[in-house]
């Protein structure tokens, strides 16, 4: 496997560090409201490079962060009356539901800011033993000066940093670059006790601190959006390697932004989108489809009509396995013909074909192209007369291989009552054969609101859940 490094700027040979493992850092969430389409990407993208790690063979332990403390997080709870800490509770539980829509698995640990206060006030402290920080009043600084290789993640010199983005505006520090590793508690802030006075962390040393907690002080890699390379990434690396004097992270991994109708997304513009906001119109399967559709580097447009686009080729893939499922049930042949079984050797081509894709640096895109090369050739050579060891290998492959990006897979029946679904259809197929339409089409708007949708085949009714 290849993964294009964003500290060397190329593809690079996969290596990990413990044979056999895989230690995954990727950034999560600032918990302060629903989380947009901007941060569903990296959470997709991220989310689908853990199962195809576990696919092709490794443990993967997996962490991504909940920042739950935050000025964003502060403004908004003193909005609505409550705490900073009751406000990231809402928006984690949110978080799980909107994610859980999208195909997104919980990661190994999910560690909170607010739960590792000691380890961050630790960290710090070696920081300022080590000579890298200093105090300043009640807040601590990272003094990039020290560290001589900061702006390798992001190819530029301190000079072009000097003007970087994020950076706070502080005359008594010693060099404007200088980040906070402490922030000395405001009038109004929530706070904790610390050596230099009450507060709270700065925004990127939480990362550094969790990463080093839950997977070591060298990891495999690390990820994100590509706005966070500079400075949060960058500021990672210098802090994490100057307190251990080793490799932060072995791959550093960025996805491309998301633009809405060829536009960069922002509030001003009224065109950003919660995927709360989404799930109204689109089904959390559709939106996953759509964002892996494109190489995860590539910038993406997002629009309601590429949305359709992603829901329309989606919808071939179910279709192909709702046919696939519904012929199982209608036959009963069993040993394979001579020419099924030349035709079994694609299949194993087509997961050839979907490994090699996803082992140039998760390329997504082509790899859902096989998956529609193994969906036409399932419809040109699966029928009623296929044997069913050769229909259900189809079947097992086709799911194998969406199941790796976890999209058209099937979903739980736990709250859908099959028996009374097929007795509907059975009094609708009586219906019909009476000529009683207006029966028939009652009973299909019933099946429809209990979120079932019906498809008259040669071969018979054909439902699937909307």
């Amino acid at each position: 496997m290849k993964i294009y490094n964003t500290m060397s700027s190329q593809k690079e040979e996969f290596k990990e560090l413990e044979k056999g493992k895989v230690k995954m850092y990727s950034c999560g969430p600032t918990v302060y409201n629903y989380f947009h389409i901007g941060n569903a990407r990296p959470f997709i993208v991220f989310d689908t490079l853990r199962n195809y790690l576990e696919y092709i063979g490794y443990e993967v332990t997996f962490v991504q962060n909940f920042t739950d403390v935050d000025d964003k997080i502060i403004i908004k709870a003193n909005e609505e009356g409550i705490t900073p800490i009751q406000l990231a509770d809402k928006y984690i539980e949110e978080y799980f539901k909107d994610a859980k829509a999208i195909g997104i698995r919980k990661a190994t640990v999910h560690p909170r800011v607010t739960e590792n206060i000691k380890e961050i006030i630790d960290f710090i402290q070696d920081l300022i033993d080590k000579g890298f920080a200093y105090v300043l009043g009640n807040d601590v600084y990272f003094e990039v000066k020290k560290f001589k290789e900061y702006g390798k993640l992001s190819h530029k010199n301190i000079d072009d940093l000097l003007s970087g983005a994020r950076i706070e505006i502080n005359d008594e520090k010693r060099a404007p670059i200088d980040f906070a590793l402490w922030k000395g508690k405001k009038e109004g802030e929530i706070g904790w006790d610390s050596p230099w006075g009450q507060g709270r962390p700065g925004w990127h040393i939480e990362c550094s601190v969790m990463s080093n907690k839950y997977l070591g002080e060298s990891i495999d890699i690390h990820s994100g959006g590509q706005d966070l390379i500079f400075p949060h990434h960058e500021n990672e690396i210098a802090q994490s390697e100057a307190r251990s004097s080793h490799t932060f992270a072995n791959y550093w991994m960025h996805n491309g932004y998301i633009n809405v109708d060829n536009e960069k997304m922002s509030k001003s513009l009224g065109n950003f989108f919660t995927v709360r906001d989404v799930l109204k119109e689109f089904d959390g399967d559709t939106l996953r489809f759509f964002m892996l559709s494109a190489h995860y580097r590539s910038p993406i447009n997002y629009s309601k009509d590429m949305l359709n686009q992603a829901k329309n080729s989606l919808e071939r893939i179910k279709n192909c396995k709702n046919n696939l499922n519904f012929i199982l049930t209608k036959i009963d042949k069993t040993d394979m013909s001579e020419q099924e079984k030349e035709n079994v050797v694609y299949l194993q081509e087509c997961k050839t074909n979907f490994i090699d894709k996803m082992n140039d640096d998760l390329n997504t895109a082509d790899a859902i192209t096989a998956i529609f090369d193994l969906v036409k050739f399932a419809n040109t050579n699966v029928s009623i007369d296929s044997s069913k060891v050769f229909v259900q290998q189809t079947l097992d492959m086709l799911n194998e291989l969406t199941g790796v990006l976890n999209i058209a897979m099937d979903k739980t029946d736990e709250d859908v009552d099959v028996a009374k679904i097929e007795e509907l259809i059975e009094q609708r197929n009586i219906a019909k054969k009476s000529k009683d339409f207006a029966k028939a089409d009652e009973i299909r708007d019933e099946l429809k609101q209990m979120g079932i949708e019906i498809k008259d085949t040669r071969q018979g009714v054909q439902w699937s859940r909307i």
